[in-house]
């Protein structure tokens, strides 16, 4: 029996079994090794393509940004309007039939944003060229998954893009799995469990053939998460949900459709990207969601640069930022001075660790 009939017994079967107290253990197991196959199938698949045609993209920039949706609900007319790209928009289907990027300039940051061809039904097996959309689109620092008024079921592509391993808006969770070479498994957890019991955690575990281990779980988890975590090729990412076309219906029709989507539980972005609605706010979201801030360098005795920030991440210490400077910064750094939110006063001396806030001003000190 082919892997592809093996998949398709179990997935079958999981669908006909009831799910209740006295199955959930059945479908658990099921479910793992479904997971395995799934895995495998892949395996296969990649060693044996020959280095076909892809859409790898080259990452740019501070952050990539994947526009992912329907055939024509506007993606290439956005990417036009908020970058120096030129892709093509034409009012039909399949438009864009390869990756088009380009890169946003705003508030000091370089964004990439990739226009990706439309994803359809079936996109996760390979339909319309699924495969290679969903691999860009894995690589992406946000997906901007894109609807418009009249095709709003996002839940198809949000489906697609889980089928094929892309976890939205989600984190990975907080379990730590300790091999050991005898002992079998035991399962220790900091909260209280309510989705799943000890035994299910030993059966899916123990699915995956780890049989001595302990098995820690600090959060009250799932069995899918807990197979997405020993699958370890699950991509966590961050979307918003952009509702295009704004101006082709009476408002009170959109916000119908801003209901619907809502009520799955999606914070909704409205904009016409053709009428230029609401572009400057998202490219405001864009640069929020990446989590960005700016610093201004100050070389030492001399003037601020305040024209051009250097953009990082939130969080980022002092020595992250000599890392992006220079390679040697780290190893030659004597100390930092800060101006700006970060310090308890103007010019305090800080040290490689000190944390940054976006507007601080900081100068550098190194050994020569």
């Amino acid at each position: 029996m082919t892997i592809e009939d093996q998949i398709k017994d179990i997935e079958e079967e999981i669908q006909k079994t009831p799910y209740n107290k006295n199955t959930q253990h059945h479908i658990g197991k099921l479910k793992a090794k479904l997971a395995r196959l799934k895995d495998e199938q892949e395996k296969r698949r990649a060693a044996s393509s020959g280095g076909g045609k892809s859409y790898a993209v080259r990452k740019s920039g501070n952050a990539t940004v994947a526009l992912v949706g329907f055939p024509s609900v506007g993606k290439s007319t956005l990417l036009n309007k908020v970058t120096d790209a030129s892709s093509e928009v034409g009012r039909y289907d399949f438009t864009t039939l390869d990756v088009v990027p380009g890169i946003m300039d705003y508030k000091g940051a370089k964004i990439q944003i990739l226009d990706l061809p439309g994803i359809i039904k079936g996109a996760s097996k390979g339909r319309g060229r699924g495969r290679e959309v969903i691999a860009a689109a894995r690589s992406a620092d946000l997906i901007i998954v894109m609807a418009d008024v009249f095709r709003y079921d996002i839940d198809l592509i949000v489906r697609e893009l889980y089928l094929a391993g892309l976890r939205l808006n989600q984190r990975p969770v907080d379990i730590r799995i300790y091999k050991s070479f005898r002992g079998g498994l035991n399962v220790n957890h900091t909260v209280e469990l309510t989705q799943i019991d000890e035994e299910m955690v030993k059966t899916i575990v123990s699915g995956y053939g780890i049989i001595n281990a302990d098995i820690v779980l600090r959060e009250d988890i799932n069995e899918d998460q807990l197979i997405d975590y020993l699958s370890g090729n699950k991509v966590y990412v961050d979307a918003l949900v952009v509702l295009n076309k704004i101006d082709l219906l009476p408002e009170e029709e959109v916000n119908k459709v801003i209901d619907i989507l809502s009520e799955s539980g999606w914070n909704v972005f409205t904009m016409s990207a053709e009428k230029d609605m609401h572009i400057d706010q998202f490219k405001d979201s864009v640069f929020d969601i990446c989590e960005f801030i700016r610093i201004f360098l100050k070389p030492q005795g001399q003037e601020a640069d305040l024209v051009e920030p250097l953009v990082v991440k939130e969080d980022s210490t002092v020595g992250i930022v000599c890392d992006y400077l220079h390679r040697d910064f780290r190893e030659r750094f004597r100390y930092a001075r800060v101006w700006g939110p970060s310090a308890k006063f103007p010019g305090q001396r800080v040290s490689i660790s000190h944390i940054l806030k976006d507007e601080d001003i900081l100068s550098i000190v190194v050994r020569r």
